[in-house]
């Protein structure tokens, strides 16, 4: 039988039809934007203080000498935070000078300054790790003015040193060419760390994800896309598993020197791998950095990993925001279930608490740090 529709008919589907898709163009959202509440109920806690006074080892003051230190230590006691290490002690693309047309130490002044400014408030609060300048890399004296510069900005007060991810992605030599991370030319200044006794702490490369593709398989998309100077490439400015590869050969070759790899060594999502790595190589350690959400939704091989590796993991942050800290004390202190991380565009999955014991914790916020560290003062901690 035909059908008949009369023009009223035929008006209100085109409303209908309209008013849909006027709906549905409303409706749409990005990825970001879109941050449903979770209707599961669970126990919660938010921790705004570490359960222990803690070192993080891993921090950034860009301008210590006009800051206000008093200010900085309120905030760490708001935090519990009883040691900060700042690895930003002096610039490390300064320019030596010259003397009689060849590269001189560089000065230290900047360090000099922030350590005595810090030492009119309470100098046994906030430390400092030197940085190397690749500046004329590769030039007649440049290795014995860096071994000198050393030497100088430990007695200075120096207590580590920290190599930037340039180190191995940009520093290039007199021929123009990118220094590897275990370029042997350099074989000398990390055995110096060793005869000095204090640790060195490496960033090489970024996640792996910044290498793969950009598409919808990429789990570091939203930053990607947000941070699109990440993104990385096997010729920009190498394969991230030569770099990798770079890194762990010079922790073998150093087996004096105690080696702090930055951000979990961007292993933090295959603690497997990760496992591997520490058990060949004693000298090696980790701090976790900027990978606090990775550890967080895989609570049960982390809590194994955490475990097994407890005097070889340093608390680290990275860039100084106060109230960011506060995740890292849910994840690695409570029993909470599936909570968001600070930065969507770092992780969009939820995370669940470690609930590490009171043991492994100490070793986490102070102890392992005080162990390789020197100048901390241990009496401003418990046993």
């Amino acid at each position: 039988m035909q059908k008949h529709f009369t023009p009223f008919i035929i008006s209100i589907l085109f409303f209908s039809s309209s008013v849909y898709s006027q709906q549905t163009a409303t409706e749409k959202m990005d990825f970001e934007k879109y941050n449903p509440t979770s209707t599961l109920v669970v126990p919660e806690h938010h921790p705004h203080k570490a359960k222990f006074p803690f070192i993080d080892v891993h921090n950034h003051q860009w301008d210590v000498p006009n800051q206000d230190i008093a200010r900085l230590f309120r905030d760490m006691d708001s935090l519990h935070m009883q040691v900060m290490i700042n690895l930003s002690g002096k610039s490390y693309k300064e320019t030596p000078g010259k003397v009689n047309g060849d590269f001189d130490v560089r000065d230290n002044s900047y360090l000099v300054q922030s350590i005595e400014k810090v030492k009119k408030t309470n100098a046994t609060r906030l430390l400092f790790f030197t940085n190397l300048s690749f500046v004329d890399f590769g030039s007649k004296n440049w290795l014995s003015n860096t071994l000198a510069e050393l030497e100088k900005d430990v007695k200075a007060g120096a207590c580590g040193l920290k190599l930037y991810k340039d180190f191995g992605m940009g520093f290039k030599d007199e021929k123009g060419k990118i220094i590897a991370v275990d370029d042997s030319r350099l074989d000398a200044v990390w055995e110096k760390c060793g005869e000095l006794h204090i640790p060195v702490i490496i960033h090489t490369a970024d996640p792996k994800s910044f290498w793969d593709e950009e598409d919808e398989h990429n789990e570091r998309w939203l930053e990607l896309a947000t941070h699109p100077d990440r993104k990385r490439s096997n010729t920009n400015p190498a394969p991230w598993d030569t770099l990798m590869k770079q890194q762990h050969h010079l922790f073998a070759k150093h087996p004096h020197t105690n080696f702090i790899a930055a951000h979990f060594g961007w292993y933090a999502n295959n603690l497997q791998y990760l496992d591997s790595l520490l058990t060949a190589m004693p000298n090696m350690y980790v701090e976790f950095g900027a990978i606090i959400a990775e550890i967080g939704r895989q609570p049960k091989m982390a809590s194994q990993f955490f475990a097994k590796f407890q005097n070889r993991i340093l608390f680290g942050k990275d860039n100084w925001i106060p109230e960011e800290y506060h995740t890292y004390f849910r994840v690695l202190e409570t029993n909470d279930e599936y909570f968001p991380y600070h930065k969507k565009y770092h992780a969009f999955w939820r995370m669940y608490g470690l609930g590490l014991p009171d043991e492994i914790l100490k070793k986490v916020y102070y102890k392992n740090a005080i162990k390789i560290i020197p100048g901390i003062d241990k009496t401003k901690f418990p046993d």
